[in-house]
């Protein structure tokens, strides 16, 4: 397996201080300050495989492109954050990464959607160095993936959203101060401790939404139903 960093970036990204993946593709539409669709990759717009790294995995799940195009008509910025513990054990490097997401960038591009920005943390506590981290501050839960979203792009936390199919994504969410998550029952969402613990996050400055797949988005999500 290749896991040699000598890659060329491609369009938008960097590799920023922190370690953090960085990849702005397109410009907020519009003017001033607006919501964000916040997407985990994996078990959410595509198949959990189990450390996806070849361009043949990919598949994306039904609804995703259809969600994303919404928003993108809605002038509603989407990102994706994802973790990426496989770089961290060695299984994979950012080239497999970065072949997977131009993958799927054309399988949107071919529809006519788009991505706003792609946010990747490759560290984990059984990394390998350099990527061996007892609790960095961009991999989800914790929020710092959105964070540097919230940098980059003109983007209002407090009003954004974020779908995820582990409790950890909208433990991210909350984390960051987003106005609520939707946990979708795909990928690893079928786990019932992950429904619970989901369900558990919801409180009155953060909603919790169950939902089936990504599909049902715009039955729920309130910046996807305007």
């Amino acid at each position: 397996m290749n896991t040699d960093n000598s890659f060329i970036m491609p369009f938008g990204a960097e590799i920023n201080s922190d370690g953090i993946w960085c990849q702005v593709l397109n410009r907020c539409q519009g003017r001033g300050m607006r919501p964000a669709l916040f997407l985990d990759r994996d078990g959410v717009i595509v198949d959990e495989v189990n450390y996806l790294h070849r361009v043949k995995d990919v598949k994306l799940i039904n609804g995703a492109i259809d969600i994303i195009a919404r928003a993108n008509v809605l002038a509603v910025p989407v990102i994706i954050v994802t973790n990426q513990a496989g770089i961290g054990y060695g299984k994979y490097g950012w080239q497999e990464f970065i072949a997977v997401q131009e993958q799927i960038l054309n399988e949107l591009a071919d529809r006519g959607a788009f991505l706003n920005a792609v946010f990747a943390c490759p560290f984990h506590v059984n990394g390998k160095k350099p990527f061996q981290h007892a609790d960095h501050p961009g991999r989800k839960p914790n929020p710092g993936m959105l964070l540097h979203a919230a940098q980059r792009l003109t983007i209002d936390l407090s009003q954004s959203w974020i779908v995820g199919d582990r409790a950890g994504d909208l433990v991210a969410g909350k984390n960051a101060k987003l106005s609520g998550g939707m946990h979708v029952r795909t990928g690893h969402g079928h786990d019932k401790n992950e429904q619970m613990n989901s369900r558990s996050l919801h409180s009155p400055s953060f909603e919790v939404i169950n939902a089936t797949s990504i599909a049902d988005a715009t039955q729920f999500l309130p910046i996807l139903t305007e």
